[in-house]
């Protein structure tokens, strides 16, 4: 147990080595059926070793036992995060469709849930030009935008709400790994829902939608997102829900865990791997898609 959470924390920091010693000490017994917390940390770190250290506690905080484990360094690689927005961090879709029926209604065209779900995740342009034509002036596009945007942050404004899973997950990449956020959605959409969240504080930079000339399947704003990471795209994990923004991390050469959040699993199957929630997997798991797919 205190081995696998040493080799933990060493995958965390993008260490790739293999085991030299490990020593177990003995503190204190445990009683049976006691609930047990099992931790573990990098302590020390070489050009050429790393050294870490792992405790068992119980809940008053009385040390059962303490591991102390040497590794040796075969290589680094630097992993980093990319999260989507809409369906992986945030519950946001029924806003996003209402929003969407209601500035296509004023125009007397019929938007329904079938036509949400195959274009969700995408640019608005993009959304525009599928639903009312190819030719649709620029102007126009920009003003239906605007509305729609300004009818979805009036609608989720302090409703919004994480994900299951996401919060244990960014807590435990925190400090470890670079992340970043990159979605579709306009830059002020993303800032609302990062402020109500209080998630502003995990993620090393932020792409939006008004940052690249490509909607998804383009690779091109998760490439921007690597870019700004400064982490070579073969190590980079895409967190996504749709089948568009799937295709995007495949094309930007990326590892993505799809979440069938939005999307069933026949439609994201193309994922290095697939999830219900992000409550069905943990950071390790997670890490060993980009280290073994």
């Amino acid at each position: 147990m205190l081995d696998e959470a040493n080799a933990h924390a060493i995958l965390c920091h993008g260490i790739n080595c293999v085991t030299g010693t490990s020593e177990v000490k003995f503190r204190h017994p445990a009683p049976i059926g006691e609930t047990i917390q099992i931790s573990a940390q990098l302590i020390r770190k070489t050009h050429r070793a790393a050294e870490t250290k792992g405790t068992l506690t119980l809940k008053d905080g009385t040390i059962i036992a303490e591991n102390t484990s040497l590794f040796y360094i075969v290589g680094k690689t630097r992993i980093s995060i990319i999260w989507d927005m809409d369906g992986v961090l945030v519950d946001s879709a029924r806003f996003h469709f209402a929003a969407w029926q209601e500035v296509f209604s004023r125009r007397g065209v019929k938007f329904t849930e079938k036509d949400f779900i195959k274009l969700f995740g995408s640019r608005n342009d993009f959304i525009v030009r599928s639903v009312l034509g190819q030719d649709i002036p620029e102007e126009d596009i920009k003003t239906i935008t605007r509305e729609k945007e300004l009818e979805f942050r009036n609608t989720i404004k302090g409703k919004a709400k994480l994900l299951p899973g996401v919060s244990r997950l960014l807590d435990m990449m925190k400090g470890n790994l670079k992340m970043a956020l990159a979605s579709s959605a306009p830059r002020e959409n993303i800032d609302l829902i990062s402020s109500e969240l209080h998630i502003e504080e995990y993620f090393n930079c932020v792409v939006s939608g008004h940052e690249v000339a490509e909607s998804k399947p383009s690779p091109e704003i998760f490439s921007l997102a690597a870019k700004k990471l400064e982490t070579n795209p073969r190590n980079c994990l895409v967190i996504e829900d749709s089948p568009l923004g799937v295709k995007a991390a495949k094309a930007a050469g990326m590892k993505c865990l799809a979440v069938s959040h939005s999307h069933p699993q026949q439609d994201i199957i193309e994922a290095s791997a697939v999830v219900n929630t992000l409550e069905d997997i943990d950071l390790l798991s997670l890490l060993k898609i980009v280290w073994e797919s």
